[in-house]
């Protein structure tokens, strides 16, 4: 496994040396693309020449154990670093999704359970937007569909990382949020006191860097405009700056009315078309590939239950690692850590068992 090695550090040196060419700074995305890569790099060589000096170390204490029986009661801390920094080279080994580093767009739709679910949408908005804030990543609302009682019917936003290390990235991260939620709770609407079960919908999409890169052609596009309108129907605004794009190919339709200017609306919908073909794209890809190569965490079945929310037992499961805890006051905080990083893990579990399977 570690012969791979050598290779990813002839890699590193020259994109180390790539990072020294001022014309890839004068080109953003490639400049991006080049930080994304030598900070994936540098990782793995850190690690690497951890598990270099550690081995060093090791050998070092046997030998000299040899002659003094002193250095012999260091080995076993030795054998047990070495260990540790072998694994954290074979997890840094494992292939990584190469949208790691992307930024993405989040959208939260009602589904069963009427205005209850439309409130918890809201509720998992908050959730999303707080832990953003935690990692210290940007918002930007770009669509909401509000219901009658406060909620959301649908909500999307963005969300924009600011490092340039993959395993730090926005994506990296949220892609194990899509799925349907589920909430039990005692609804805001329920005069009897009863415990009503209700689901949220999340879809997460991973952006396009450059407009370039998804290919548009406007023969393609269907674009209408309306006007805008709140809860009830009741009018917005007097003019038709709302925008309804439809991708004739795909069937895709994106509606955007959050802004009051016609071409803002239209330039956030084309934002959310591009994440879309982008994810329809690699949907069609993972198909193509080997069960082996799926993930088992990540799965493109945007019907999957992946979470129950049980607020009378203050409890957060999360049905495809197994989690459970009873701080879901904290989760609804935003404080998602556990979950998500139970997910990266089994990510991970998964990712080498195939690697092994192909061995």
């Amino acid at each position: 496994m570690f012969e791979s090695v050598k290779g990813l550090i002839e890699e590193h040196k020259a994109v180390e040396l790539e990072l020294n060419n001022p014309a890839v700074h004068a080109d953003a995305s490639r400049a991006k693309r080049v930080n994304r890569r030598y900070a994936e790099l540098s990782k793995i060589v850190k690690a690497y020449e951890d598990w270099v000096a550690a081995s060093d170390d090791l050998d070092a204490a046997r030998e000299l154990a040899r002659e003094d029986e002193a250095f012999a009661e260091e080995v076993p801390a030795l054998e047990e670093k070495l260990a540790q920094a072998q694994e954290r080279l074979r997890r840094l080994l494992i292939p990584r999704d190469p949208d790691d580093a992307r930024d993405v767009i989040l959208e939260v739709k009602a589904g069963e359970g009427g205005a209850e679910s439309a409130l918890f949408a809201a509720d998992l908005l908050r959730m999303y937007l707080q832990y953003a804030a935690s990692k210290g990543w940007k918002t930007e609302l770009l669509e909401r569909n509000e219901s009658d009682l406060g909620g959301y019917k649908e909500v999307q936003v963005a969300i924009k990382g600011a490092s340039t290390d993959p395993a730090q990235g926005v994506w990296a991260h949220l892609k194990y949020e899509g799925g349907v939620h589920r909430v039990q709770r005692v609804p805001a609407t329920e005069s009897q006191g009863r415990i009503h079960t209700s689901t949220t919908g999340v879809l997460v999409f991973p952006e396009v860097d450059e407009p370039d890169e998804i290919e548009i052609s406007p023969n393609d596009l269907k674009i209408d405009v309306f006007r805008s309108s709140g809860p009830g129907g009741q009018s917005v605004n007097t003019t038709d700056s709302a925008v309804r794009i439809t991708h004739l190919p795909t069937g895709i339709v994106v509606s955007m009315q959050n802004e009051k200017s016609q071409l803002q609306n239209r330039e956030a919908g084309m934002r959310v078309l591009r994440a879309r073909l982008l994810a329809r794209q690699q949907e069609e890809l993972e198909a193509a590939a080997s069960d082996a190569r799926k993930s088992q965490i990540r799965g493109m079945d945007r019907s999957e239950r992946i979470r129950t929310y049980n607020f009378p037992e203050n409890r957060i499961a999360d049905h495809r690692t197994g989690y459970k805890a009873y701080n879901l006051d904290q989760v609804m905080d935003g404080a998602l850590d556990p979950l998500i990083e139970s997910a990266i893990a089994a990510d991970e579990e998964a990712r080498l068992a195939a690697l092994a399977s192909d061995v």
